[in-house]
């Protein structure tokens, strides 16, 4: 429970720099907002990534290169997951990108990021 719990606080960490990211990209830059959403979510995953090994799942002592392969893996269907729900959620159900986001990474995030970097990724 304990690695789920810091997992879970790892991934609100990355949330959070993806959508501020993403915000910023969007509302002060003038970014489209799937550009922008994309952007942030690669901030994001280099976060979780760092925050996954050496604190989440204290992976910090196995071999870095294999963790980062496997990651990467993981992550493009993850960033391919976000991309895909943000887009179709805010294009044919017309809700913002910011709740569009929000739902898309609560499902992508429990459903398929933790359960992937636990028993694949940080294993």
């Amino acid at each position: 429970m304990a690695t789920f719990i810091k997992a879970q606080a790892a991934s609100l960490a990355a949330t959070c720099f993806d959508f501020l990211t993403t915000i910023v990209l969007v509302n002060v830059f003038g970014w489209w907002y799937l550009a922008g959403s994309i952007t942030g979510t690669i901030a994001g995953g280099v976060l979780n990534f760092m925050m996954g090994r050496l604190w989440a799942f204290n992976a910090g002592d196995r071999r870095i290169e294999w963790q980062f392969i496997k990651y990467v893996l993981v992550w493009v269907g993850n960033l391919l997951l976000n991309a895909a729900g943000v887009f179709m959620i805010t294009q044919y159900i017309g809700l913002s990108y910011v709740i569009s986001k929000i739902l898309t990474a609560v499902v992508v995030g429990i459903g398929y990021n933790y359960v992937l970097q636990k028993k694949f990724v940080f294993r």
